[in-house]
């Protein structure tokens, strides 16, 4: 079981996202997509985060600034850091996500790229409704019914309810990612440890 936890305002979890599904196909394995929302992690986690983007190193910001950029280049991603607004209310984007996987799963990919193409190759603010209703005809949805389903109960209580269990599983960020529940990876750049571990279940298997 290949699991993805994400929130479409990182940078890092674009890279992942982008990444990780040629690799889910080349080994065979779906990927269990698991929408959540980041800020809920870091008020209740890990604050340091804010605490960083306060007072940063400026060396160690001026290296992530080109580590960013060496890892879009690498991808074929275009990413502004930061963009104009960030960082970014994204509850909306992801909450669509959910009602997406309920409701039409083959389309939430398909979204989620636009919204991170649009949040981050475009710069433009995705908590907007505008901006999403744009996002929404881009990846041939229904705006009305994709406003309808995020005000939904259920849908909102689904996305608390994703955040508070990738944190009581030991997540502290986005994207954060769990082979077979219980071995977990943090990050784009572990992705070659989660091929690893994917070929090992896979060898072990046959």
């Amino acid at each position: 079981m290949l699991e993805f936890f994400f929130d479409c305002s990182s940078p890092w979890t674009y890279l992942a996202f982008h990444n990780i599904q040629p690799l889910a196909k080349e080994v065979g394995e779906e990927i269990v997509w698991r929408p959540i929302l980041v800020g809920g992690i870091f008020n209740s986690v890990n604050p340091s985060v804010y605490e960083s983007r306060k007072t940063p190193v400026p060396l160690k910001a001026r290296y992530m600034k080109k580590d960013l950029s060496d890892w879009a280049r690498s991808a074929g991603l275009a990413i502004k850091m930061p963009p104009s607004v960030f960082p970014v209310n994204s509850v909306k984007a992801m909450r669509g996500c959910l009602w997406l996987l309920r409701d039409k799963p083959d389309a939430m990919a398909p979204f989620a790229t636009a919204v991170f193409e649009a949040y981050w190759g475009d710069d433009q603010d995705i908590s907007k409704d505008e901006v999403l209703s744009a996002i929404c005809t881009r990846a041939g949805l229904d705006p009305q019914a994709f406003f309808a389903a995020i005000a939904e109960p259920a849908i909102k209580d689904q996305l608390k309810a994703n955040t508070d269990e990738v944190m009581a599983r030991g997540g502290f960020g986005s994207p954060t990612i769990f082979v077979d529940k219980t071995d977990m990876y943090f990050g784009n750049d572990r992705l070659p440890l989660v091929r690893e571990a994917l070929m090992r279940r896979k060898a072990s298997a046959a």
